[in-house]
């Protein structure tokens, strides 16, 4: 069973996720992130490709992605692509991944390619308020990712809100479920009944 998991930057899909998996059983869920499937540009420069817009489809290689889905939906393992978000490029190494019974694909893009999206067997939007997601991407990013308060701010105000309302807030409307995530504890409540009542 594939369940694709999106929403907006800081909405608390990572946490979320791993919530899901929990549920399922972890040694029967594989979690696989777009994250991973970042383009790999090493012939422009790291000033190069800093400027690129990371929250853009085209950023990524969705192509990829759901081609590697579709090798898991038929049982078949991968060799996924691993990626460095201090370099923005592609480490040398990749990591064999092996399909599992339920397999959940997390990012905030990976509804805006139809080929991956059609691939879902369960939609899942994670909503949570602007202010809220602001926060979190601004704690992820700075203690994680090497950026600095003001390289956030400056993304949000300048990409992020716009890619926001064209790729991912449409998708709210599609979803089987959404799930708010103000509060963690009443976001997992949701996310497990929800669970419950729909997967076997």
């Amino acid at each position: 069973m594939i369940i694709g998991i999106s929403g907006g930057t800081g909405a608390g899909k990572t946490t979320l996720v791993s919530y899901i998996a929990e549920i399922l059983g972890k040694e029967k869920t594989l979690i696989l992130s777009q994250d991973r499937y970042y383009k790999h540009l090493p012939e422009l420069s790291f000033e190069a490709r800093c400027l690129i817009n990371f929250d853009h489809p085209d950023a990524l290689d969705l192509d990829l992605l759901a081609n590697h889905v579709v090798q898991l939906k038929k049982g078949k393992s991968i060799k996924s692509p691993l990626y460095s978000f201090e370099q923005h490029l592609r480490k040398d190494e990749f990591e064999v991944i092996h399909p599992k019974k339920y397999i959940l694909i997390e990012g905030i893009l990976v509804f805006a390619h139809a080929p991956l999206r059609d691939l879902f067997d369960y939609k899942v939007y994670i909503e949570a308020d602007i202010n809220k997601r602001v926060e979190r991407r601004m704690e992820r990013d700075i203690n994680t990712r090497g950026r600095t308060k003001e390289e956030v701010m400056a993304r949000f105000e300048n990409t992020l809100h716009a890619m926001h309302n064209q790729f991912i807030a449409p998708h709210l409307h599609t979803a089987d479920v959404v799930i708010t995530n103000n509060d963690l504890n009443v976001a997992k409540n949701q996310m497990q009944a929800w669970i419950a009542t729909t997967i076997r």
